[in-house]
C-alpha cells in the first residue's frame, strides 16, 4: 500500500476534459481531488496557460505503478513530447509517494522543483492543509515563500 500526490497539467485542447480523464483513470485508487487553478507557463513561457489540479491516491502501486498509470493516461490523452516543459495535452507528474526518495532520472522522488511550485503547492494545499513535502517541510510554508502570481483558482470541479 502507497499513498500518492499526483501533479496533473494541460494547455492543448480540452483542458478540463484532459483533466478529468486523469482523474478518470486513476478514480479506483482516489482519495481527494483539489480544485482546478489555471496558470502561466513556467519554464517555457511562449505557450497558452495552463489548468492544474492534484490528486491524492492511496492503493497497492508503488512509485513505478503510479508512474507508469500516469504515462498511460498521458498517451491515451495524445500527450507528444517534443520540448520539455513545452505545451502538453496532460501531463501526470509524480510529486512525493509517502516517503521515498528516488535519484533515477526517469523518476525522481520527490519530484524536483515542487517546492517551487504554485501549480503544485496551491492545489495540494487544498486537499491537505497538513501536507509535508518530503525534505522540503511543510505544504503551507512553501507555499508562502512562492509568487502566486498568474495563478488564479476556478470555480470548477473535476
Amino acid at each position: 500500500m502507497s499513498r500518492a500526490v499526483l501533479s496533473l497539467g494541460s494547455n492543448l485542447g480540452d483542458r478540463l476534459a484532459h483533466l478529468r480523464s486523469a482523474v478518470d483513470g486513476f478514480r479506483p485508487w482516489l482519495l481527494a481531488a483539489s480544485p482546478v487553478y489555471e496558470t502561466a507557463p513556467w519554464g517555457v513561457t511562449d505557450q497558452d496557460d495552463f489548468l492544474n489540479a492534484v490528486l491524492l491516491v492511496e492503493g497497492d502501486l508503488d512509485e513505478w505503478g503510479w508512474l507508469r498509470r500516469g504515462q498511460e493516461l498521458e498517451r491515451a490523452a495524445g500527450r507528444v513530447r517534443e520540448r520539455r516543459w513545452g505545451p502538453r495535452t496532460l501531463d501526470v507528474d509524480v510529486v512525493a509517494v509517502d516517503d521515498v526518495r528516488s535519484e533515477d532520472p526517469e523518476l525522481l522522488l520527490p519530484h524536483p522543483g515542487a517546492h517551487e511550485r504554485a501549480t503544485v503547492l496551491a492545489p495540494w494545499l487544498d486537499v491537505d492543509p497538513d501536507a509535508v513535502l518530503p525534505g522540503h517541510g511543510r505544504v503551507a510554508d512553501l507555499l508562502s515563500g512562492v509568487d502566486l502570481s498568474g495563478v488564479r483558482r476556478l470555480e470548477v470541479a473535476l
